[in-house]
C-alpha cells in the first residue's frame, strides 16, 4: 500500500513555519519528507497566495503567517488560515478543546 498523509505538502509546510517563522528551506524540506527546492517552490506559492509574508533579515528568511486569510477551498471559505493553525498546531492536550478551551 502506497503511503499518504491527510495533510499536503503546503500544510506541512505552512505547519513548520507556524512552529519557527525563521525556519530554513533545508529544515522545512528535511521535516516534510520533500527536497529543498520543492520546499522553495510551496513557500512560493503560500506567498502568492497570501497566506505567508516574507521578510529578509540579514541572510535569512523571517516568515509571516497571514491567519486572517480564508482558505482556498469554497466549502471551507468562512473559515481563516489562522483557525485551521489554532487545531492542527495546538499542544496535544489542547486539541479537540475549541477557542474557549473547555
Amino acid at each position: 500500500m502506497a503511503e499518504w498523509t491527510f495533510l499536503t505538502n503546503h500544510a506541512r509546510v505552512l505547519l513548520c513555519i507556524a512552529h519557527d517563522p525563521g525556519v530554513r528551506l533545508r529544515d522545512i524540506a528535511q521535516a516534510v519528507g520533500i527536497t529543498e527546492r520543492s520546499a522553495f517552490a510551496i513557500v512560493a506559492d503560500l506567498t502568492e497566495a497570501g497566506y505567508v509574508s516574507k521578510q529578509k533579515e540579514g541572510r535569512r528568511n523571517r516568515y509571516q503567517i497571514q491567519s486572517h486569510v480564508p482558505w482556498r477551498e469554497a466549502v471551507s471559505r468562512e473559515r481563516t488560515i489562522g483557525e485551521m493553525l489554532d487545531v492542527l498546531a495546538a499542544p496535544e492536550g489542547d486539541r479537540g478543546r475549541g477557542a474557549s478551551g473547555g
